[in-house]
């Protein structure tokens, strides 16, 4: 019998820290709909043979390739610091940040091979010690799992390889970043030797269409017939923009996908072109 015409997709997610908060939006924007109590560990969606794991971000690689869960949403440098044979799905655009290689602000160090020798605290210790090996420079390296920004103050290490968002935590302890090791936020995740599953795939399918629903923008204009051309270049859409006739025989409706990046260039220049009435809007879920 198929496991999953019994047993739920499983999906673990972060319990708590920066991943939590902008992982259950994107689940129920992704459809997912669900109530989660302080103590609940997990949850069913309603109407979907899907079930919510609340764990330890630090856990979910493991849950996943052990498979325990089908899925899960973890950052980056977990998935790196894990080592095992994980296929990232996507990249879900938060809890962006950076593992950065950082000195006291007094050393005099400035670049990878001013590591040399040094005693280094991390909590990524594997990912540490490949990154300093590729670079041919040794290092020793300090596990640690909290403050791990004092480590040089209480003389537990020289330097420290630890995540950085603004930064503003290493300038408070008197460090100063010199390097960094890799960028991190937040990602999909299952197990690359797992069985491919259609309810698997449409869950996934789901969540995917979120995360690029919100790298674009639909924009809706009039525009008189004669700009068509030179607004078809500004906005090519995906294939190409959808063109409506409007009563006013010399005037058209142009409707279209655009970049978010691109939004702010683009805009101006559809006024330019002759465009009016433009509106921008943002889109829920797109299959691409």
């Amino acid at each position: 019998m198929n496991r999953y015409s019994t047993d739920p997709i499983r999906l673990a997610v972060p319990n708590k820290g920066r991943l939590e908060e902008p992982t259950a939006r994107l689940l129920h924007q992704a459809g997912f709909r669900f109530e989660r109590t302080e103590r609940a560990l997990s949850v069913p969606i309603r109407g979907r043979n899907v079930e919510i794991l609340f764990v330890r971000a630090d856990d979910i690689c493991e849950l996943v390739t052990d498979g325990v869960a089908d899925l899960g949403v973890t950052g980056l440098d977990l998935v790196a610091e894990s080592g095992a044979d994980i296929e990232v799905l996507a990249e879900l655009g938060f809890g962006r940040c950076r593992l950065a290689a950082a000195v006291p602000n007094a050393s005099s160090m400035s670049s990878i091979s001013d590591f040399a020798g040094l005693r280094v605290a991390t909590s990524h210790p594997r990912t540490t010690a490949q990154f300093f090996a590729d670079k041919g420079v040794e290092v020793t390296t300090v596990e640690l799992r909290g403050s791990i920004e004092v480590a040089p103050k209480l003389d537990v290490a020289d330097a420290i390889v630890d995540l950085v968002s603004s930064g503003s935590t290493m300038m408070l302890n008197g460090l100063r970043p010199v390097v960094d090791v890799l960028e991190s936020q937040a990602a999909l995740i299952r197990d690359r030797q797992a069985a491919v599953h259609p309810a698997v795939d449409q869950a996934v399918t789901m969540i995917t269409s979120v995360v690029a629903a919100r790298r674009k923008k639909y924009v809706l204009m009039n525009a008189p017939r004669t700009a068509v051309d030179q607004i078809q270049a500004l906005i090519p859409g995906f294939d190409a923009p959808s063109i409506v006739p409007l009563a006013e025989s010399e005037m058209v409706a142009i409707h279209s996908v655009v970049d978010v990046d691109a939004v702010w260039d683009v805009v101006p220049r559809l006024k330019e072109a002759g465009a009016s009435g433009i509106l921008v809007l943002p889109i829920e879920q797109l299959l691409l």
